[in-house]
């Protein structure tokens, strides 16, 4: 079944662009935009939603990455320190947090937002209790030559893209390299989970939990808690060459190409192919939506309505002048 994009605009009378600090009224969530180098609020909901004033960081961010729930942010800045961010009602909050790495590439948030990994060549340190306790849970050494390739490039992909991902409680990381896929707790060790073709894998985790999926090769891995038995059922899988990720639920299994999403019922094995007149760049969760391109000059996309009729709602692009 394949479904068109729809844009929808809606009339949000209380959602002017000139507003600033604290916002009544719903919030999507944020979004950094790389042309003004700034994260943004997303006021309105899916489909009503204009993007707000640029919030001050207070640094001089080189990217950002938000967590699915919109609570916390972790910002790269041009001198390449990292900084975590508590964010509320529009407003953005640093929170002081020792021993953070540095030089760091690129940020991967958990699904849920409760764990984050701040990502450099070799090297992967993951953050746990977000957004209100934050700790620094361990930092891994990537395995094999390849950590150094693999994060100077994929790395740069959001959440959900590339070929590292976190669990919720900060314990265990997936990583795809030279060919396999590796387990990874944070507590010492791996242990190989999957063999993968040499470009590497997607790889993803669901919320609240140790499920996990891979795509490799034209193969989607759906697991069952890769933490303890580890069972494993294997389906065809869509064109993956862009993202991968689980919905907020974990009912469904999201594989992006380019140009479209395939969303998989993991119960039932139906497959829904939604279109986007946009060129895909990643699948970043926000709440219940997905964005699925990065936020600068022109609309930004979201894909909405996973869990019942999946459909792309754009939010339009600032007035440049």
């Amino acid at each position: 079944m394949k479904l068109r994009w729809i844009g929808v605009l809606g009339a949000v009378g209380c959602l002017a662009y000139g507003q600033t600090g604290s916002v009544g009224g719903p919030s999507t969530g944020y979004v950094f935009d790389a042309s003004a180098k700034m994260l943004r609020q997303v006021r309105g909901i899916p489909g009503a939603a204009l993007m707000g004033d640029a919030m001050d960081l207070g640094i001089s961010a080189a990217g950002a990455q938000v967590s699915p729930h919109g609570d916390a942010a972790l910002a790269i800045a041009a001198d390449g320190s990292a900084h975590l961010f508590r964010l509320s009602d529009g407003a953005a909050t640093e929170r002081a947090l020792s021993d953070l790495m540095s030089a760091a590439a690129s940020v991967a948030f958990s699904p849920s937002g409760t764990a984050a990994a701040l990502i450099r060549p070799g090297s992967v340190q993951i953050l746990k209790g977000l957004p209100d306790s934050p700790e620094v849970a361990g930092t891994l050494s990537l395995p094999s030559a390849a950590g150094s390739a693999v994060t100077a490039t994929a790395m740069a992909r959001p959440l959900g893209a590339g070929t590292i991902a976190v669990s919720d409680d900060g314990a265990y990381v997936l990583f795809g390299h030279d060919g396999v896929v590796d387990l990874l707790p944070v507590a010492g060790g791996s242990r190989k989970l999957a063999d993968a073709r040499r470009a590497g894998a997607m790889v993803a985790f669901a919320a609240g939990g140790h499920d996990a999926a891979v795509v490799s090769g034209g193969t989607l891995s759906l697991y069952q808690d890769v933490a303890g038995a580890s069972t494993r059922q294997d389906l065809p899988s869509a064109d993956a060459s862009v993202a991968l990720a689980f919905s907020a639920d974990g009912k469904h299994v999201l594989i992006s190409g380019r140009s479209t999403i395939t969303v998989l019922d993991r119960a039932s094995g139906d497959q829904k192919v939604v279109e986007c007149d946009c060129r895909i760049t990643g699948l970043t969760p926000m709440g219940n939506v997905f964005r699925v391109n990065e936020a600068g000059s022109g609309p930004v996309w979201l894909l909405d309505g996973v869990n019942a009729e999946p459909k792309m709602v754009f939010i339009p692009a600032r007035p440049t002048a």
